[in-house]
This record gives structure tokens, C-alpha cells and sequence, in this order.
């Protein structure tokens, strides 16, 4: 595990892995949720249920030897960064141990990238994580959500908070962003960089 510090500064845990997303049945399962989708779904590999902590879903297992937490903010997307810093600061965790993982308009529909810092592009959600955390160093999964079709008249942020159209299966896209958050953890940024360019 290469990048992880194993608790270095005092903390019980390695890892912090955040699912950006909105709350709430209306936005379950649309473009702007697939973060929530990955995490949600890793928890379920993992054998782990949630409880509720730090503003939102959150649960702590093991991926081999990394010790790692999920965490599903419960707040909308724009303030999502109130609950991740409060669950950084309680395990004392540096952004480098963060990992956000979030819909990504600039990559096609069905990749995966994974990377450290970068832009907010917009992104309310990265936006709120970097105020909350004090900058964008953190870790980041990036799922590729594609843009609007030519001709598709909706605004982008209107867009992404529709459901995924019949021919957009998201469940190998969740599976994918799934096991780019297992690289990462287990192998280290670079290694799943490599793995998912």
C-alpha cells in the first residue's frame, strides 16, 4: 500500500471514502449519484451496514489490510463537505486519505479514473469538500457519466439530477468505480491510475 500512512497521525483508520451525492428517493438514481451508488455498493462486498454518524451514513471495515471507512454524506450535494470534514477531523485523517468519489461529465459514459487533487470544474460537491477540507488535495474516483446528447435541452445541472435513460445501464459503471476504490486502497493511487486509465 504505497500512499497510505497507517494512521500516522494518530487515527484508527487508513482511508475515508466518501460517495458524493443527494439524499432522498427522488435523486436515488440519477447521473448526480453515482458516488453514493459506488459506495453503497462497496459497503456491500465489504458485508457492512450502515449506521449514522458525521452527518450521514457511515460504517468502518477492513479492505485486506487498509483500514477503511464509508461514508455517505446526508446532506445535499452543495454541503456535502460539512459532513466529510467532520468524519476526517474525528479519525484524524489529512486530505491526502480521502477519497471522494463523484459523477464526472468530462469522461465518457462507463469510465473510470482515478487521480489525487485536480479542479472542481464546477462541481458542487468537490466544491464544498475543498472549502471543508481546507483544498483539493484529496483522492479521487472519477465515474464518467458522459454529457447531454446533441439536441437534449436541458441544462447540465437539470441533466444530471434526471434518472439514467433506458439504453444507460449504471450497474457496470457502479461495479467499475466499486473496484477502482479496492485498487486504490489496496495498491495505492498510482497502481490504480495505472489500472483504470
Amino acid at each position: 500500500m504505497p500512499f497510505l500512512r497507517s494512521g500516522s497521525a494518530g487515527g484508527s483508520l487508513d482511508l475515508l471514502v466518501v460517495g458524493l451525492g443527494n439524499p432522498g428517493p427522488r435523486y436515488a438514481r440519477t447521473r448526480h449519484n453515482v458516488g453514493r451508488l459506488v459506495v453503497e455498493r462497496l459497503a456491500d462486498r465489504l458485508g457492512l451496514v450502515f449506521g449514522q454518524k458525521h452527518d450521514g451514513r457511515f460504517v468502518t471495515g477492513r479492505l485486506d489490510e487498509a483500514r477503511v471507512a464509508l461514508l455517505v454524506p446526508e446532506t445535499f450535494m452543495n454541503d456535502s463537505g460539512r459532513s466529510i470534514a467532520k468524519a476526517a477531523r474525528f479519525h484524524k485523517l489529512g486530505r491526502e486519505d480521502v477519497v471522494v468519489v463523484y459523477d464526472e461529465v468530462e469522461l465518457p459514459f462507463g469510465r473510470v479514473k482515478a487521480r489525487a487533487g485536480g479542479g472542481l470544474k464546477g462541481h458542487n460537491g468537490l466544491r464544498s469538500t475543498a472549502q471543508a477540507l481546507g483544498g483539493p488535495e484529496f483522492l479521487r474516483v472519477r465515474c464518467g457519466v458522459g454529457r447531454p446528447e446533441r439536441g437534449d435541452p436541458r441544462p447540465l445541472a437539470d441533466w444530471l439530477l434526471s434518472p439514467f435513460e433506458a439504453h444507460e445501464d449504471p450497474a457496470p459503471l457502479v461495479e467499475r468505480g466499486a473496484d477502482c476504490v479496492e485498487a486504490v486502497a489496496r495498491e495505492g493511487l498510482e497502481a490504480a491510475e495505472r489500472a483504470f486509465a
